[in-house]
């Protein structure tokens, strides 16, 4: 039986990047939970703001609220493949950066209709806090990475009270200023571990991840976001079947939703990501670019919000329009996860030419939409993405199949 002092306190020592059988902690999943409010929050945002023809605007907002939201999660994710010892402090820190979490969650309206960013910052600095406190720990309990551990948190701390420097900034600066932060953002990392790795090469080396940690934590957080599709298939379904009458073009298109949904999903689960996890670089290139991964999946169920709302002729948009609201995140997640898993990994990956079919196909359906009606145009996006699948199993069939030479 383990002793009660081991449940209060473990060091913070690195895990083994080979560790058999790693799986995202309880502790993990519930910290994902919190997410599910702010993302929720920002699709929604996008969504009325498409549905009231202000692309342009309500874009930029989506895409500056969605980034705040991925990072969160991604500085904790990252770490915790490092350094999760889930003692009593680790936990008590990571609910204080959970609470954080949530106060950037009641922010989000605001920052993305006005870019009010106060009540966001807020919560960072919360989430702050404990990732400053946690780097600190992993300093002191892991001296060979120390160098590393104190770069991300006096990093983190400088970076943070820009942030909140940024709050009485006025527009226009606020908006450069918020690039420039971004930037500042993403280079941390590469800066921390680039200038560590020189320091202790001899020694410890890099800060350790799990590839196959990762690569299940990422495919949870997809899950989170592929609910915001659900979201907006029940959309569809509720008018469609409610006492005020049938609606088949609204029937056609949650149809069409649980096809794309379900077309998402299996091609983000087709399974061997963590195989290409196996270089610094690769982890960069890999976790950056699902940024446009995660906010397209979840910009496809605002989409689908905003082809309900053209159906039912609420919306300030064209039908042609809301095609596109659907069809452009959908094409671009094929796309980029696509690329991503090429200069990764190649067992599994989808071969370029169907996935130029799927995007293509979605796009066009979208063109459609003025022609055959949303509801339909989304069934045909759901049927593409089925085609695309059918024709890449039986690839694989046939590969299998084929005798060894």
């Amino acid at each position: 039986m383990t002793s009660p002092r081991t449940e209060w306190y473990r060091p913070m020592t690195a895990r083994d990047p080979q560790e058999e059988h790693r799986a995202s902690s309880p502790l993990e999943l519930l910290f994902d939970l919190t997410f599910v409010v702010a993302i929720a929050s920002a699709a929604a945002e996008l969504h009325h703001a498409i549905s009231e023809d202000h692309v342009v605007a309500g874009l930029f907002g989506y895409l500056a609220v969605f980034f705040a939201i991925w990072w969160a999660w991604m500085n904790f994710t990252w770490f915790s493949s490092a350094y999760d010892c889930d003692d009593a402090l680790y936990r008590a820190l990571t609910v204080l950066k959970m609470a954080g979490v949530l106060v950037l969650a009641v922010g989000v309206p605001a920052a993305f209709e006005r870019f009010d960013i106060g009540t966001v910052v807020l919560g960072y600095s919360i989430m702050r806090i404990a990732m400053i406190a946690l780097w600190l720990r992993a300093a002191h309990d892991d001296p060979a990475r120390a160098p590393i551990a104190r770069t991300y948190a006096a990093g983190l701390a400088g970076i943070q009270l820009l942030w909140i420097g940024l709050v009485f900034v006025p527009a226009p600066w606020v908006y450069v200023g918020y690039v420039v932060l971004v930037v500042g953002e993403l280079s941390l990392p590469v800066f921390a571990e680039s200038r560590a790795v020189d320091a202790v090469r001899s020694s410890a080396g890099a800060t350790p991840w799990h590839a196959e940690h990762i690569a299940e934590r990422y495919g949870l957080l997809t899950l989170i976001v592929l609910g915001e599709v659900i979201l907006g298939i029940t959309g569809a379904f509720s008018p469609a079947l409610s006492e005020q009458g049938f609606s088949i073009p609204l029937l056609l298109l949650g149809v069409g939703g649980l096809l794309v949904v379900v077309g998402l999903w299996w091609i983000y689960f087709l399974a061997g990501d963590d195989q290409g996890l196996t270089t610094q670089r690769v982890a960069y290139l890999w976790g950056y670019g699902h940024y446009v991964v995660f906010a397209g999946v979840a910009a496809t169920g605002a989409g689908l919000e905003v082809a309900v709302d053209a159906e039912e002729h609420v919306a300030h948009l064209s039908a042609t329009a809301a095609g596109f609201a659907v069809a452009v995140p959908i094409a671009l997640v094929l796309l980029v996860l696509t690329t991503l898993r090429h200069l990764t990994w190649a067992p599994g990956s989808l071969a370029p030419g169907w996935v130029g079919f799927g995007a293509v196909g979605v796009l066009v359906c979208a063109g459609l939409a003025g022609l055959v009606g949303i509801g339909v145009a989304v069934l045909l996006m759901g049927l593409v993405l089925a085609v695309m699948l059918v024709g890449y199993l039986l690839r694989l069939r046939r590969r299998a199949a084929a005798p060894l030479p």
